[in-house]
């Protein structure tokens, strides 16, 4: 696709849970940077079930803008299935993926889409800076230098969410049969021209965080044991250090006994010491190979990651 040819529509999706306070300024930034660009746009609110009143904000909004799209999810599915609710019904040629809580700054998108017209399919942004504490920074910066360690797909560092996609990748995306979605894993996944553009992530402006750190740590196994078989190669070369270790400790034994036939046995603290070390290397294990199972068991299900509860102006021309 040329350049010229990339002047199509764009469809923003925000993801919305206990956002209802920011839910007006998104609307009214992201309106004024399409406004600047010119360009032909939608705007997606996904509201993953937010317990504030974030639906009924919503509904004023989409009551005024017929291209306000609002889809109301049965209950929380979190943000990777929100974004998946949004990108199979946007309609644009390239979508943009935003959280609802004003830390992706929507007028970041006027220089997505300069990337985007200089022919790259998908434009991330990268977080240079966080507003956030030290601690919650160090847990991210860690995550994303195990990720990139451990999987077999390239994933820039502190690429978020936000992003513009194309369509053609969008389409790949969903067409992904796979329920436990990680979009910027499957975003790397897909391919194609990819660049990044660095920016200060804010601090959220309304509210309180909803992510905790238990919460953080089980989307990153979810994520790692999606795009990763290091874990199970762990298990492979503990399993052969493991016996190579009993291996030589059985030798010298032998020798021991062979060279010092007179010598009392000992070491009852220390066979005690590797029976528990052993039972933890097994429990360590079974539950990385439970890990995959629980994966696999979801996917087999082939339950929707999604139930929507009713939409607000969609189908287009509808109420």
């Amino acid at each position: 696709m040329t350049d010229l040819e990339r002047k199509g529509k764009l469809s923003a999706i925000i993801a919305v849970y206990r956002d209802a306070p920011a839910v007006p300024v998104m609307y009214r930034r992201l309106k004024a940077v399409f406004e600047k660009l010119g360009v032909e746009h939608e705007i997606i609110f996904v509201n993953d079930n937010s317990p504030d009143n974030a639906r009924e904000v919503l509904a004023d909004l989409a009551a005024g803008d017929k291209r306000l799209i609002v889809v109301n999810h049965a209950r929380n599915f979190g943000s990777q299935n929100a974004f998946t609710s949004g990108m199979r019904i946007a309609t644009g040629d390239a979508v943009v993926l935003l959280d609802g809580d004003l830390q992706d700054p929507p007028e970041l998108i006027e220089e997505f889409y300069g990337k985007w017209r200089e022919g790259y399919d998908v434009v991330y942004g990268v977080r240079v800076k966080r507003e956030a504490s030290l601690f919650m920074q160090w847990s991210y910066k860690c995550f994303y230098w195990i990720f990139h360690a451990m999987s077999y797909v390239p994933l820039p560092l502190d690429a978020g969410d936000f992003s513009l996609i194309s369509r053609r990748v969008v389409d790949v995306i969903n067409g992904l049969p796979e329920n436990n979605r990680f979009i910027r894993g499957l975003r790397a996944w897909a391919g194609f021209r990819q660049t990044g553009v660095p920016y200060v992530r804010p601090e959220r402006p309304f509210g309180i965080t909803t992510n905790s750190l238990l919460k953080n740590l089980d989307w990153a196994r979810k994520a790692i044991f999606s795009f990763s078989y290091v874990p199970l190669d762990f298990i492979v070369w503990l399993a052969f250090v493991t016996v190579t270790g009993s291996f030589a400790a059985m030798m010298f034994q032998f020798l021991s006994r062979l060279l010092y036939p007179g010598l009392a046995p000992r070491g009852y603290t220390t066979l005690i010491l590797l029976i528990l070390f052993m039972g933890g290397i097994q429990l360590l294990s079974l539950g990385i190979i439970g890990s995959y199972l629980a994966h696999i068991y979801d996917e087999v299900k082939r339950r929707p990651s999604y139930v929507v509860e009713s939409y607000f102006n969609y189908p287009p021309g509808s109420s």
